[in-house]
């Protein structure tokens, strides 16, 4: 990591702090040619993000914030305790996104795309991992 602090040259002068980085796993999903009618399904997708939270052993405080789009997709965001799960449909492309960011020591992060997978009915499904910290 490196850090800005002001120093001998000034503000401008970096020098590297060690951190002690825990890491995470980030999971991505592309479901593609998915019905219309599940990408446009608020309710659908909310429960889905609260079976994919519980399924992965996350720590919900608060619900997820869904929100139904003029072109009739949706935005969906869980924020959970030290993560986050997060879902975008474009019903006119016949395409849902899935991000899904844990710290990799203490959940199953595959665990929530696997629920998302056996419900959403996609023809294809590309996923996509990545160490993150």
């Amino acid at each position: 990591m490196t850090r800005i602090d002001a120093g001998p040259l000034g503000p401008y002068t970096s020098r590297h702090v060690a951190v002690a980085a825990q890491p995470f796993t980030h999971l991505f999903a592309d479901f593609a040619d998915v019905p219309t009618a599940q990408l446009r399904d608020a309710a659908l997708v909310t429960g889905l993000l609260i079976a994919a939270a519980s399924a992965a052993g996350f720590t919900a405080h608060v619900a997820p914030v869904v929100r139904a789009l003029p072109d009739s997709g949706v935005s969906a965001l869980y924020a959970l305790e030290g993560c986050h799960i997060a879902v975008h449909t474009f019903p006119e492309r016949g395409v849902l996104l899935l991000d899904v960011l844990a710290p990799s020591a203490h959940h199953d992060a595959q665990r929530a795309v696997d629920v998302f997978v056996r419900r959403i009915d996609a023809r294809a499904v590309r996923t996509g991992q990545q160490s993150r910290g």
